[in-house]
């Protein structure tokens, strides 16, 4: 089938936008910036399959450098930074992010091809919040104090008190397919917690990364306390991970690469948080909303155009109204227009990248090889861009590579069920744990069905409901730790305990 395409004439982008595109684009180091020296990245618009940046990469040298300015700031002026002023930065931070949200979602959109509105979304409702939640953190991080039971014995006399201090230099590694939510989400609360930063930026998509270093400076941040380098990962980014000066690695990606961090962090033995795949499941039971159920199981996978960790990529459908929602959600895709992101009615970006493009249509003939029924057909489009338009696969039953496998793209695996035990195994059938939500007017079996779901976070009656206070991270595959909310800034705290004798009682 065909899928309609935005204009061919999508507007250019703005002077601001050429202008930075056509300036310099540095590692920034120190307070300064300075043109890496490392293997070029170049930057591609993936609407338009043009080159519209170029970028010196870091080298092993200059990561020393920023390693170095790290350790340096938590020993010098950031280090003496009151939780206050680091308060006082990050809203500032979250303001200058507010100001420019225009101007960042345009970058954001021709970087990595999502459309504009979505862009500037993310930068207002993602990053900017994420920047002020963790703001008012800052002077709320705080330790206790008990009297120990051993030690507290008739005529001795103890008090144990613990602090909560910065984990130390953190090396964050981010993806390409929402960079200032992903900035902010390893920035915000490292920043908060009074760590020193060496961030990497993704090469398919490092240009807002420049932007952040640029307002970080601008909201008084001292030099050193954040610290931003370009790389490839297979070089930079294995790097940061290995280096000993690193006392933390944050990271947000595949978990093909979260294993290969995970190896590089042991030589140290440095603390490691990652955020991974996942293969999320969407149910839907009779008694569902599905003029509320149909449009939101569509957008849960295509959103991002699947580039999404959360992505519903497996819809479970009750047997007694698997067809209606198989066709609603065909006819809503049908809708959805695919096309540059600088057009104001795009719904659906291109993929990031030729590989990307390349990997969707093969786990679509794969889909098609193990005898899962095309209801929606997809293909490439015409013309320049990585674009594939949505795509939904009936006839899935578990155990399917569609079912098993992230795929990363607008492809939809839908699954027939009719008891709960059985729905329950299939969605925990695969090795992921991320996300996923439950469709039911009866909110008891919603509930009894997500408390058996094996992932980090769980909707009901609403998908992937992220916020700057809620917690999320994956279980399994998915990942360790949590990020967002409190449990987001311990990752970046480590405790101490200190006893103290104070002498025997009178």
């Amino acid at each position: 089938m065909s899928y309609p395409f935005a204009p061919r004439s999508a507007p250019d982008p703005s002077a601001a936008a050429l202008d930075f595109l056509n300036g310099p684009h540095d590692l920034f180091i120190d307070g300064e910036w300075i043109a890496g020296d490392g293997r070029e990245i170049v930057v591609e618009n993936p609407a338009r399959e043009q080159a519209i940046a170029r970028i010196g990469a870091a080298s092993s040298a200059q990561l020393d450098l920023a390693v170095a300015a790290a350790r340096g700031a938590l020993a010098g002026q950031w280090g003496r930074t009151s939780a206050r002023d680091r308060g006082v930065m990050l809203n500032r931070f979250a303001e200058l992010l507010d100001a420019r949200a225009d101007f960042i979602g345009e970058i954001m959109t021709l970087d990595n091809g999502s459309p504009l509105a979505s862009s500037r979304m993310v930068v207002r409702f993602l990053a900017a919040e994420l920047f002020r939640y963790y703001a008012g953190w800052t002077t709320k991080i705080a330790g206790e104090s008990f009297a120990p039971t051993i030690l507290s014995r008739p005529g001795n006399d103890f008090l144990v008190a613990t602090t909560r201090d910065p984990i130390g230099v953190v090396g964050a590694i981010v993806p390409w397919n929402a960079p200032p939510g992903m900035l902010a989400l390893k920035m915000a609360p490292a920043l908060a917690a009074g760590c020193a930063v060496v961030l990497k930026t993704a090469e398919l998509a490092p240009l807002v990364g420049q932007i952040f270093a640029e307002l970080w400076e601008e909201a008084g941040g001292p030099p050193g306390s954040f610290n931003l380098i370009h790389g490839h990962g297979e070089d930079i980014g294995h790097a940061l991970a290995a280096h000993p000066g690193i006392d933390k690695i944050a990271f947000t990606g595949s978990t093909a690469v979260g294993r290969r961090i995970v190896e590089a962090a042991t030589g140290n033995l440095k603390k490691v948080s990652l955020e991974l795949g996942g293969k999320s499941p969407f149910v839907i039971f009779p008694d569902a909303d599905l003029a509320t159920a149909i449009p939101a199981a569509a957008m849960a996978c295509y959103l991002s155009t699947g580039q999404q960790c959360m992505a519903g990529s497996r819809l479970f459908v009750h047997a007694d109204i698997h067809d209606e929602v198989a066709h609603g959600v065909a006819e809503y895709a049908r809708r959805l227009i695919v096309g540059d992101g600088l057009a104001p009615d795009t719904v659906l970006g291109p993929l990031i990248s030729a590989r990307q493009k390349a990997r969707v249509l093969d786990y679509i003939e794969i889909a098609r090889n193990e005898g899962a029924h095309p209801f929606l057909e997809s293909a490439a489009m015409d013309g320049p861009g990585h674009f594939v338009g949505p795509a939904l696969f009936t006839e899935v039953t578990p155990g399917m590579r569609i079912e098993q496998e992230e795929v990363f793209g607008p492809v939809i695996a839908m699954l027939r069920f009719s008891e709960e035990d059985e729905l329950i195994a299939a969605i925990n059938g695969t090795p992921y744990g991320l996300s996923g939500s439950v469709w039911a007017s009866d909110i008891t079996r919603a509930l009894r069905v997500a408390k058996q779901i094996d992932s980090g976070q769980v909707g009901i009656n609403i998908h992937a409901a992220m916020s700057a206070e809620t917690p999320f991270g994956g279980n399994k595959l998915s990942g360790w730790g949590r990020e967002f909310g409190r449990e987001g800034l311990d990752s970046y705290l480590k405790t101490k305990a200190i006893s103290i004798n104070m002498g025997a009682r009178p």
